[in-house]
């Protein structure tokens, strides 16, 4: 009984602190107008995932406190956002998105106050890969009409992926002046580094065999048409739906007219679906990161050493010369 009362004592006293951290943390924010109030007195940044954020810790560098709505291994598209996190996106001093990839971050980024909200999909251009609309409508019905047909993988492209880092870096150095130059200098090695990368995609994907390419998700249609490869996708724009018998029977002729060896899946969402087709087409499997977050199943720990083993995956199942 008495450990009881020990334990229940502890917890009031646990709650009266938290309780007290929270009025405290609320009359400092208030009582400071300084540019960088939040939750830390560096330029706090809460980025919606993975891709994101490695742009503000890349261009914010020492400046930039980063904080990611999605945990790494959690499959973004499903996001749901917790109390703890709108209150984190309040404090915050910028939030980094990209709208029509995840509801819910839309929704919790419309309805803060916060200052500076950066939409990376209004920093380049969003295309419509055609033939997947229809998926994305189980995916965001709820979102206006004409998002439906836009693809929101623009990281999977280096080109887009650096139009995107250009407009966060003038993002900020706007939202926080005093450290302008370093943010410009840090975007500008980025850049150049996004260039580098696509020019080894260019010379590596040049000359194969066959241009076509199987994945378990329609995540590469921007690089895909970046260097002239065609995408099958098994289950369109979500990675959770399930193909057709119909479709699978499609893709298996296709297999065999256009030379195919290998279906892709991707390290967070399973790989059943294309290990059935794989089986039944006699294609071997390989994973294609669509970089949605890094785990320790990930081919690489940053950004550039994922695309660089998916730039080596798609040379050997497109037959790289």
């Amino acid at each position: 009984m008495s450990v009881m009362n020990v334990r229940r004592r502890l917890i009031s006293a646990t709650a009266v602190s938290a309780a007290t951290a929270l009025g405290l943390g609320a009359l400092s924010a208030c009582s400071s107008d300084s540019a960088a109030t939040g939750n830390t007195d560096k330029f706090d940044v809460v980025a919606s995932f993975y891709p994101m954020a490695f742009l503000a810790e890349q261009i914010g560098g020492d400046h930039a406190n980063v904080t990611s709505l999605t945990e790494p291994g959690q499959e973004p598209h499903d996001l749901e956002i917790s109390t703890k996190q709108r209150a984190q996106l309040e404090e915050a001093d910028a939030a980094l998105y990209l709208k029509g990839l995840q509801p819910a971050v839309d929704e919790a980024v419309s309805q803060t106050g916060i200052k500076t909200k950066i939409d990376a999909a209004g920093l380049t251009t969003l295309e419509d890969h055609g033939g997947t609309e229809h998926a994305h409508e189980g995916e965001e019905g709820h979102s206006e009409e004409e998002e439906h047909a836009r693809d929101p993988h623009i990281w999977l492209d280096p080109v887009k992926y650096a139009e995107v880092a250009q407009g966060v870096g003038k993002a900020f150095e706007k939202a926080d002046p005093d450290h302008a130059a370093d943010y410009k200098k840090n975007t500008a090695a980025l850049v150049q580094k996004l260039n580098g990368l696509n020019g080894k995609f260019e010379n590596g994907l040049k000359d194969t065999r066959t241009k076509v390419f199987f994945t378990n998700h329609a995540a590469f249609g921007y690089l895909a048409e970046r260097y002239g490869l065609t995408q099958e996708a098994i289950s369109g724009l979500d990675p959770e739906s399930e193909p057709s018998a119909a479709r699978v029977r499609e893709l298996q002729q296709e297999a065999k007219a256009d030379g195919v060896t290998t279906v892709f899946y991707e390290t967070l969402v399973s790989d059943k679906t294309a290990k059935t087709l794989a089986q039944d087409a006699k294609l071997k499997t390989d994973v294609l990161d669509p970089l949605e977050g890094i785990t320790d199943k990930s081919r690489g720990d940053d950004y550039f050493q994922v695309m660089e083993a998916n730039l080596k995956g798609l040379q050997a199942a497109l037959g790289a010369k």
